[in-house]
């Protein structure tokens, strides 16, 4: 692994855990201003919430994986529309996972239906997905603007032909 990879990677583990961190956060916020449960079925079980916003943060860090993996520093770019695919798909995965898991304790299939159909119109599959989005965004403005570095970054004294 070249070390522009290695960089990457671990710029892609802590943008992972702060889209984590700010999921929770905003869906904490959320629920209090609307007064509203993220799962407001009851029949959902415990671990449905959690398990959704797993595999969105899961998405987000395989996409930009990906994006800092394939790209050479020298072709890096800040990827505005690689960023709207990823909250795309971070939106998608949240309901898409949330109707999964409803499904196997359900009762009757209409029933995970309209359980995908409420997390659709409520405001925290979108919160999810504007969050990929944006940490996503800035994931690639970081390795954007490490493109001109070559190695470790050196104090004013390393720098001989300066």
């Amino acid at each position: 692994m070249r070390d522009y990879q290695k960089y990457a990677t671990v710029v892609a583990v802590f943008a992972t855990v702060l889209y984590a961190a700010l999921t929770i956060a905003a869906f904490g916020m959320i629920s209090l201003l609307a007064d509203r449960d993220v799962i407001t079925d009851p029949n959902a079980g415990p671990l449905v919430g959690p398990s959704m916003t797993a595999a969105a943060a899961l998405v987000v860090f395989i996409l930009m994986l990906l994006l800092g993996l394939r790209t050479r520093p020298e072709n890096q770019r800040i990827a505005v529309g690689y960023s709207l695919g990823t909250g795309f798909v971070a939106f998608v995965s949240f309901l898409l996972v949330g109707a999964f898991l409803f499904a196997l304790n359900a009762e009757l299939p209409a029933d995970s239906i309209s359980f995908a159909g409420s997390l659709f119109v409520g405001p925290f599959a979108a919160t999810a997905g504007i969050l990929g989005f944006i940490v996503t965004l800035l994931y690639s403005m970081v390795l954007a603007s490490r493109m001109p570095e070559r190695g470790r970054p050196l104090w004013p004294w390393e720098r001989r032909g300066d």
